[in-house]
């Protein structure tokens, strides 16, 4: 039981660290985390639009 332990507490302190960073860059560079979020939702539009066009040519 205590090699699950290890790696779980591992995981678990790089997530607060991230989430710390996350919020670090929040408060630090609003501008440049809006900009950030705005080209990862541009991202993830034009993958599914690229999936739409994928289906509905399979489809047709």
């Amino acid at each position: 039981m205590e090699r699950l332990e290890a790696p779980m507490q591992v995981k678990k302190v790089l997530t607060y660290l991230a989430v710390a960073f996350v919020v670090f860059y929040l408060f630090t560079k609003p501008a440049e985390a809006a900009s950030a979020v705005d080209g990862v939702i541009d991202g993830i539009v034009h993958g599914a639009d690229q999936l739409a066009v994928f289906v509905t040519n399979v489809l047709s």
